[in-house]
């Protein structure tokens, strides 16, 4: 059987061109997009070798590329200004979420998690005024104040004391 040029050039090309996709969409913190890429590349040319690693790779990994997507996002988010003076951690982080959620128009609603069951950060108060940082720097701030930590899951931000 005969495969003309013009087809073999056009079958590497869509493979390419799915296996770049699916580069994309990892960067993005989409497993899913991404493995249907993968897929794609790899229906379009069976012997893409990068297509068929990274395919392994989103099977293996993708919790950690939502979860690195997910933080990706909110880290972006700019807020304009906040000011806090003696607010609780909990009204804190409350506020901190519904500024990410409006300045995001909504494209960004961090679900946070307050693991405190000796309530070491119940008697935390916080004082800020910070304009123009994105989410991440607010974030450290607030938890270098309250000495607690955050861990980004798929779902949520997973806020503990240190």
């Amino acid at each position: 059987t005969l495969i003309s040029p013009a087809i073999a050039v056009s079958s590497a090309q869509k493979a390419d061109s799915f296996y770049r996709k699916g580069i994309a969409a990892e960067k993005a913190g989409d497993p899913v997009a991404a493995k249907k890429a993968y897929e794609a590349a790899l229906k379009a040319n069976p012997k893409h070798a990068h297509a068929r690693y990274q395919l392994g790779q989103v099977k293996i990994h993708s919790k950690s590329i939502a979860e690195q997507g997910n933080k990706a996002k909110f880290d972006s988010v700019m807020i304009p200004e906040i000011k806090l003076s003696e607010a609780t951690f909990h009204e804190s982080v409350e506020l901190l979420r519904i500024l990410v959620e409006k300045e995001s128009k909504g494209k960004v609603s961090p679900g946070f998690i307050i693991k405190d069951p000796d309530g070491k950060l119940a008697g935390v108060k916080v004082t800020l005024v910070l304009k123009n940082m994105p989410a991440k720097a607010v974030m450290k701030y607030l938890l270098e104040q309250s000495g607690a930590r955050a861990r980004y899951d798929k779902y949520a931000i997973i806020i503990s004391p240190h």
